[in-house]
């Protein structure tokens, strides 16, 4: 199977909600499906179907995480020499080459991605026109609204 590139703060992430769902959401539903099936007849109790519908995607959400934990490759950026240069993990501080605009992303992995936080998925076309490139080197990224010419400033390796 195909290994999933996850930075060492998504893991942890993905771990704590897994914690959450085993340990806290779980028993609740449990507790919640325990409780509905006192009120007597199954077939026409709301309460007893919602809370089954709720064990299904807690579950299902259960699977996923540790399915994408089992199968993730965690890269810690900040154990590897800074050379300059665009990879996974690292931070882009971009200038827009028409307004002058400065932005900065952190390329992460797609379950990490949340470009409020500046954070893009390394399958982003952002990231893929980023990655390899250097300090000082031009990037034009293909957008859906055309042509966008960025300068690299800076490359951070931090967490």
């Amino acid at each position: 199977m195909k290994q999933i590139p996850m930075t060492v703060r998504g893991a942890e992430k993905l771990k704590e909600e897994l914690d959450y769902l085993k340990n806290v959401r779980r028993p609740e539903i449990i507790k919640a499906i325990a409780e509905a099936r006192e009120h007597g007849d199954l077939k026409e109790n709301a309460e007893y179907h919602a809370a089954r519908e709720q064990q299904g995607f807690c579950e299902g959400r259960i699977q996923d995480i540790e399915g994408k934990l089992s199968n993730c490759q965690i890269i810690d950026i900040t154990k590897m020499k800074n050379n300059g240069k665009v990879i996974f993990g690292a931070t882009v501080v971009l200038v827009n080459a028409e307004t002058d605009e400065e932005v900065s992303y952190k390329i992460v992995g797609d379950d990490e991605a949340d470009i409020k936080c500046g954070l893009i998925s390394v399958n982003s076309p952002i990231a893929r026109g980023l990655i390899g490139k250097e300090v000082d080197d031009n990037a034009v990224i293909t957008t859906p609204g055309g042509k966008v010419e960025f300068d690299i400033v800076d490359v951070l390796y931090q967490a």
